[in-house]
């Protein structure tokens, strides 16, 4: 069945659509939510949450742009929902913000090693870095997704980079000491 036919199936309520739309889409939306939850579980209910919020507005779709980009969108606003009422996030005066760049060599960090890095950074590091870096939102978006200033949210991406080098710099530091 086409994607079109499925999404008009699913606007009609029907039960077999959804869960067919479900299984195509629960893996990739799966990894999205666990990128913003902090633990494997909290991202099990956030993916549910997600897809009741995408079959209740499924109407709200005008096949303008990409049916998995407005999904991801309503998954990450679902999710940083429950987020916004816990009030994580610092004031920061933006003339206090400093870039910080990490350098490091590919081949040493293994890919489950900076996944676990970045699930370790503090929630508030953490929603402002996957949106930015790897979501690619622009300050002014995350800023009104989860209605911090500018500032906060360039201040929370240069903490989360910074405690990213930190880790990532013990990481090569202890890998070169075994080596020794």
């Amino acid at each position: 069945m086409s994607l079109e036919k499925l999404i008009k199936r699913c606007k009609q309520n029907d039960i077999k659509a959804q869960e067919e739309l479900y299984r195509l889409y629960a893996g990739k939306m799966f990894g999205l939510c666990l990128k913003y939850s902090d633990s494997y579980a909290q991202a099990e209910d956030n993916l549910q949450d997600g897809f009741l919020t995408i079959f209740d507005k499924i109407g709200q779709y005008k096949h303008q742009g990409s049916f998995e980009g407005w999904m991801k969108r309503i998954m990450i606003n679902t999710t940083l929902q429950k987020y916004r009422k816990e009030k994580l996030y610092s004031i920061s005066n933006e003339d206090q913000i400093e870039e910080t760049t990490v350098e490091y060599e590919e081949s040493s960090l293994p890919l489950d090693f900076l996944l676990s890095i970045v699930q370790q950074l503090p929630q508030r590091y953490r929603e402002v870095f996957n949106m930015y870096v790897l979501d690619g939102y622009s300050h002014k978006e995350i800023a009104g997704i989860l209605q911090i200033s500018e500032g906060t949210s360039k201040s929370n991406l240069s903490r989360a980079r910074s405690l990213l080098k930190e880790s990532i710099e013990s990481n090569q530091h202890n890998s070169s000491a075994k080596t020794l």
